[in-house]
C-alpha cells in the first residue's frame, strides 16, 4: 500500500466527517461530534476569503493499484506565538483510521505538517494528547515531541460563554 498526502478537496468532506466520528469513538466520545458536511465545507472551504481551517488527507492506493481510498486526517489551523513572533500550526486533530494503522499515514501526515511550518519559517507544531492514549504519546515522543505538563489547559463553553459573551 501507498500512502500520499494532499491537501483536501470539496469532495473530501464526506470522508472526513466520517474519520471524525471514528475519532470521537475511539477518544469515547461517539455522540460529542456536532459537525456537519456543511461546517466542513464552510469551514475548509469557504465561498469568499480565506479558510482559517485547513485539512490534509491521507490517502491509500490499494495493493491492486486502485486508490483513493481516504484512511487518515490532520485538521490543523494556523496559531501566533508573543515569545516567537511568529505563526506556527495547531493540530487540532490527527486520526488514521484503526486498519490502517503502521502503515506509515500518521508520520506521513506529522511530516507534511512539519514541512508546512519549515516552508513558511513558523517556529512551532502544537496539540494535545490524552493522557489515557498512550500508543499515540509513544509515537509522538518517537518523533521528537515534547510534553508540555507545566500548562493547565482551560475552555468556556456552553452556558458559561454566553454568560460571559454577554458581558
Amino acid at each position: 500500500m501507498t500512502v500520499t498526502i494532499r491537501d483536501a478537496a470539496p469532495a473530501d468532506v464526506p470522508e472526513i466527517l466520517r474519520l471524525v466520528h471514528a475519532l470521537a469513538d475511539y477518544e469515547k466520545e461517539p455522540d460529542a461530534v456536532e459537525a456537519t458536511e456543511a461546517d466542513f465545507t464552510t469551514a475548509l472551504f469557504p465561498e469568499s476569503g480565506t479558510p482559517t481551517t485547513h485539512c490534509l488527507v491521507a490517502e491509500a492506493d490499494g495493493a491492486d493499484g486502485t486508490g483513493g481510498t481516504v484512511i487518515g486526517i490532520a485538521v490543523w489551523y494556523v496559531t501566533f506565538s508573543t515569545w516567537t513572533g511568529r505563526n506556527g500550526i495547531w493540530l487540532e486533530d490527527l486520526f488514521v483510521d484503526p486498519v490502517h494503522r503502521g502503515a506509515g499515514a500518521g508520520k506521513a501526515l506529522l511530516v507534511r505538517l512539519a514541512e508546512i511550518c519549515v516552508e513558511n519559517d513558523w517556529r512551532r507544531l502544537e496539540w494535545w494528547v490524552l493522557k489515557w492514549n498512550e500508543p499515540s504519546i509513544a509515537f509522538y515522543r518517537s518523533l521528537g515531541s515534547v510534553p508540555q505538563d507545566e500548562w493547565e489547559v482551560h475552555r468556556i463553553d456552553g452556558d458559561a460563554l454566553k454568560t460571559l459573551g454577554a458581558g
